[in-house]
């Protein structure tokens, strides 16, 4: 009997004993909730990576990445220009509806405007509930490494669902530059130490730090933003490339106009214009036109793009040596298109020959336009992928996506509830990471209430319907219609051909400007004159 009882007492023992050890085991096999790394490059064209046709910069970390996860070919930043496609990616809003449509503080008045620029919000709001402060909500740690750039004092990214955030600089390029000493609150490093490599440094502890807790990484980076300095290894190696390769069969600059202006100039008059005495140099020349950039060959832009290419690189990297790398999605795009035109805040500003690599820093072709167009150039950018929960591995996408979206597309991959009310101009991009071909969304839109930087053409915005995009310039409502499928570089207008598809388009965008509230521009009282070079 006592034998019995014992036998019995071990066997229960035994069996506790395999329950606790099973226990354990469903708890190690529990999959955790998912990380979020959002890789976020300022002013990174669409041309500027391998993987997207570029044959002198070298990203090969990025190119990796595409071969793992979803590439887009047809993703778009909200805005021609960086703050508001910022607030579009926290809000899953379109910049017109929030309110802030320009970077910020924005570009001042002159009297060649017939317009005035519209007055935009200088912060973001405090009413929209960010997509850091919905995950910080159900337990995320919440991280911004970088480039904020979206309101000073108390709007700081801590106000906006951030709990850490560095550096303490609200502006939208690097105080310094991109060597140190950086001048940023709460960031420096010893004399040469290179910003994005620094940045990179800070992300990964973030990343060592929570390791053990579900995270949400922000790591914006301000490069590839002027001012244009590579890393110096990294400039020699380029120059040591630019000199081994064969002459450029492409012209290195184009003439562009404004197709507003009461003498707009055709295709071919820009071309034969480009030689002549009066637009031979590097500022804001006759006729309202200006010089875009047609080759990569930027020693020092392309020296950054490598670095921005190894900052990714690091952190996936990071990402594997803790064993997050499948419990984390990660997200590399681009708040706007590449710098092919010269900032010309001043309108008065003269580039020399001597200084064109600061002024001018990448290609877009076979885009037209460049950062602060609405050209596909400004607003067509990189978008990469890589979902290890379910998303496809060396996928391409050709359907049409913007920044909006990425807030309803984060929470459902984080298995959290919809909040349609907050973004709503976003489309989840779920059913495409797994293989539907297309969305059920009409058009996608854009709304530029504002004289550019980098260029003199009218402001004005774009509706992108289909394969049909048109854009409505403000000042004298002249419409441009192009077949993006049979003409991505937006040469051939349809304008006069099709002119139904462009009322259809026209009052499409119409509507939604009104459905979102955009604020219009209004005559400058002050507008004499055109910009004399």
């Amino acid at each position: 009997m006592v034998r019995i009882e014992s036998n019995f007492r071990i066997a229960v023992l035994v069996s506790i004993f395999c329950s606790s050890i099973l226990v354990e085991i469903l708890k190690a096999n529990e999959k955790r909730p998912p990380n979020v790394v959002f890789f976020l490059v300022d002013d990174l064209g669409w041309r500027d990576l391998g993987c997207y046709g570029s044959s002198f910069y070298e990203t090969p970390r990025c190119d990796l990445m595409a071969s793992q996860g979803v590439r887009f070919t047809q993703a778009y930043a909200a805005c021609s220009v960086c703050s508001p496609t910022r607030a579009s990616i926290l809000t899953g809003k379109y910049p017109a509806r929030i309110g802030l449509s320009d970077w910020l503080p924005g570009r001042k008045n002159f009297a060649f405007q017939q317009l005035q620029n519209a007055e935009t919000l200088q912060q973001l709001p405090d009413d929209e509930t960010t997509l850091a402060e919905t995950l910080q909500s159900v337990g995320y740690r919440t991280g911004l490494i970088g480039k904020w750039h979206l309101g000073d004092g108390p709007s700081d990214p801590s106000h906006h669902g951030f709990d850490f955030y560095l550096p303490r600089w609200t502006k939208g390029w690097p105080n310094a530059g991109y060597h140190a000493p950086y001048k940023l609150d709460g960031l420096d490093g010893p004399d040469g130490e290179y910003l994005t490599d620094r940045l990179t440094r800070e992300a990964e502890s973030f990343i060592e730090a929570n390791r053990d807790k579900p995270f949400f990484l922000y790591l914006s980076h301000f490069a590839v933003h002027d001012p244009i300095q590579g890393r110096k290894d990294l400039v020699a190696k380029y120059q040591q490339k630019l000199t081994r390769a064969s002459t450029a069969s492409t012209p290195a600059f184009v003439l562009e106009g404004n197709p507003d202006a009461t003498l707009a100039l055709s295709t071919q008059d820009l071309q034969d214009r480009l030689g002549q005495a009066p637009w031979s140099g590097y500022r804001v020349l006759p006729n309202r036109t200006v010089k875009i950039k047609q080759v990569q060959d930027n020693v020092q832009f392309a020296a950054m793009v490598e670095a921005m290419d190894e900052s990714l690189g690091r952190i996936l990297d990071k990402l594997e040596e803790l064993n997050l790398t499948n419990d984390t999605l990660v997200i590399l795009f681009s708040d706007n298109g590449g710098m092919s035109a010269a900032n010309f805040g001043n309108p008065l500003r003269v580039v020399s020959a001597a200084e064109l690599d600061r002024a001018y820093s990448t290609s877009n072709l076979p885009l037209r336009g460049a950062k602060g167009w609405l050209y596909e150039g400004g607003i067509r950018v990189p978008l990469i992928v890589k979902w290890p929960r379910g998303g496809l591995s060396g996928a391409v996408c050709h359907e049409p996506v913007i920044s909006t979206d990425f807030y309803p597309t984060i929470l459902e991959l984080l298995d959290l509830p919809q909040r349609p009310v907050q973004h709503a101009d976003g489309v989840s991009l779920v059913p495409l990471l797994s293989g539907q071909q297309s969305l059920d969304r009409e058009a996608i839109f854009w709304h530029f209430p504002h004289y550019s930087n980098h260029g003199t053409q009218s402001p004005g915005g774009a509706v992108r319907a289909g394969d049909f995009k048109l854009l409505e310039y403000y000042e004298n409502g002249t419409t441009q219609l192009f077949n993006l499928k049979e003409d991505v570089g937006e040469r051939h207008d349809l304008s006069d051909s099709q002119p139904q598809k462009v009322e259809e388009l026209r009052k499409m965008h119409q509507a939604w400007r009104a459905s979102v509230g955009a604020v219009m521009m209004e005559r400058n009282p002050e507008f004499s004159k055109e910009p004399q070079p």
